[in-house]
């Protein structure tokens, strides 16, 4: 995990990236940085980082009120509204 920005008073935001729909990396950012959703897109925008962010929550509390299921790691599944862990068979 990599971080970007001021730390603050120490409190951050988690965001990650999204590729066909699967977390390929999650990022910290300050959240002086990232007071909002769009505010921390913005920041990662404005310092080269391209593609689809997604803020996460390592609490796992909920982001302007919406639910986002668990923590993004990389390789889970972004259905559009929730991270979800990718479902594996099992084999025998």
């Amino acid at each position: 995990m990599v971080f970007y920005g001021s730390i603050g008073g120490f409190i951050m935001a988690h965001f990650a990236k999204i590729e066909n729909g699967i977390v390929r990396e999650v990022i910290v950012i300050g959240n002086d940085d990232a007071p909002t959703e769009a505010a921390g897109k913005q920041f990662i925008a404005n310092i080269g980082l391209a593609g689809e962010w997604v803020q996460t929550s390592y609490n796992n509390n909920p982001i302007e009120g919406q639910d986002r299921g668990k923590y993004a790691g990389i390789g889970d599944i972004w259905n559009g509204s929730q991270f979800v862990a990718p479902v594996s068979e099992v084999v025998e």
